[in-house]
């Protein structure tokens, strides 16, 4: 099949390569067609063995007590795979768990990988299912010792020499080629070919069974940026649940990478992916506005929802994703800058608050402290926090032109909201004109948007500016 490999299989305690441990393994070396190396050997984990592993594996406590430590096999076990490919039943599992254990002895393992889980869809395509099982059910294969590593091992043995019996070795080898050359670290289950993923920006979306993504991500690179979700799997327990969970992937080209932070943005909170921590629908988003006159108390009132709008932004600073953020970050600059609670409204009562008294107010509860010296040391201290005011006329575009594949887009945006991204001078047109809902506030659109827009013509993208009575001829 390949000049050198080693079949190798492992058990476990369990299916997380960053938690779990190897409790044994097996491997057999080829060379040139012929085995050269057969070894096999239990292995102290180090953890418990559940009741559930030991009744799928057979491997209890008992027996791994008095087994070698991964660390007295790990120099024969790279022996064995020093210069062959490791080939393996769903590889990224086993390949998973040998980085990991070799990480905590500070070993970089540099091996190419093969997975038979996609050899078998290649060499036989008309079959769904190509599990071990499936398998030695479909081409007539047994084992006594199913479930443990040499057992395990033998039946892929058998396997590939049959299939070559079946298809030729040529035919074998070509397609096993193919996949070294490609990605063996790719899911086996996954159904999308990886190679009609272009390298351009976009956004990409992982999908299971069902219909709602289990991941949506951007990146100037889609394709490399897929796969560094999947190499990354043996390392990163999220990104091994979403490996293990992926049977398909979508995927929206954009001119550049504000098209894709922009559509990303859009899609996260429209679809909310499983896996996705942030760009999360924003219901609490809220802001402190700034009372005008210093005697009023509080000083400070939070505004939320519709009161929450772009034309108040000369009175706003935030903007905070929950009351308790907004809340939380006031109390640290009241610390920090010796302002009053009280005045600021997140303390009740009158007359000489308790930060004055240890020393952390300067008395403006007390009339130690002049209203408007104390006034515009919050003015100054929430200065950074300010909410920007929309400097321009009307509506503006940023083009994006991506020379490589040729496409433009404009991101047409009104008061810090994006309202459309279009590629054409008629869909220009209409968005420039089309009566749309009231603007939502969205904070990453803002934060992307004050990024691109806030120093006008600066940076590579080219602004837009279409005043209001600017009529598009």
């Amino acid at each position: 099949m390949l000049p050198c490999y080693v079949l190798l299989d492992l058990e476990t305690t369990g299916g997380n390569p960053v938690h779990d441990r190897i409790t044994e393994i097996a491997a057999v070396r080829v060379e040139h067609g012929v085995e050269v190396a057969r070894w096999s050997t239990l292995v102290n984990p180090g953890v418990h063995v559940s009741g559930f592993i030991e009744q799928l594996t057979g491997i209890s406590n008992a027996m791994v007590a008095s087994a070698p430590r991964f660390a007295e096999v790990a120099p024969e076990l790279l022996a064995l795979l020093d210069g062959a490919v490791l080939v393996a039943h769903n590889v990224r599992f086993d390949h998973g768990f040998l980085l990991n254990e070799l990480s905590r002895l500070d070993v970089t393992l540099r091996v190419k990988t093969l997975c038979t889980v996609r050899l078998s869809r290649l060499l036989y395509p008309q079959f769904k299912g190509h599990g071990l099982d499936a398998i030695m059910q479909r081409h007539g294969l047994t084992s006594a010792a199913r479930h443990r590593a040499m057992g395990d091992v033998e039946v892929m043995q058998s396997w590939l020499t049959l299939a070559q019996t079946e298809l030729g070795s040529e035919h074998v080898a070509g397609l096993a080629q193919r996949l070294l050359q490609g990605s063996a670290a790719l899911p086996p289950q996954l159904d999308t070919n990886i190679t009609d993923i272009p390298d351009t920006p976009g956004v990409y979306l992982f999908f299971g069974e069902g219909a709602l993504p289990l991941y949506i991500g951007k990146s100037v690179k889609l394709r490399s940026r897929v796969m560094s979700h999947f190499q990354a799997a043996g390392r990163n327990a999220r990104e091994m649940r979403i490996a293990q969970e992926i049977r398909r992937i979508e995927w929206v080209e954009t001119a550049g990478e504000l098209g894709a932070l922009l559509l990303e943005a859009r899609l996260v909170k429209a679809r909310q992916p499983v896996h996705n921590r942030q760009l999360r629908r924003e219901g609490d988003l809220c802001a402190w506005r700034l009372e005008a006159n210093p005697k009023s108390r509080p000083l400070l009132t939070l505004v939320r929802g519709s009161e929450l709008a772009p034309e108040q932004f000369g009175a706003l600073y935030g903007p905070y994703r929950s009351k308790s953020q907004a809340q939380s970050q006031l109390r640290e600059l009241a610390e920090t800058q010796g302002l009053c609670l009280q005045a600021l409204g997140l303390a009740s009562g009158k007359g000489r608050c308790f930060g004055h008294q240890i020393g952390q107010c300067k008395g403006v509860c007390c009339g130690e402290e002049a209203p408007e010296h104390h006034h515009l040391r919050l003015q100054l201290a929430l200065a950074g926090y300010k909410l920007q005011v929309w400097p321009f006329a009307g509506k503006v575009g940023v083009r994006e032109h991506n020379a490589r594949t040729g496409r433009t887009d404009i991101h047409l945006f009104d008061q810090w909201c994006h309202l459309a991204t279009v590629h054409s001078d008629d869909d220009l047109h209409e968005a420039l004109h089309s009566r749309s809902e009231p603007l939502a506030f969205n904070l990453d659109t803002y934060r992307l948007a004050l990024k691109h827009l806030l120093v006008p013509g600066r940076g590579k993208l080219k602004i837009l500016e279409f005043p209001v009575s600017t009529a598009i001829q």
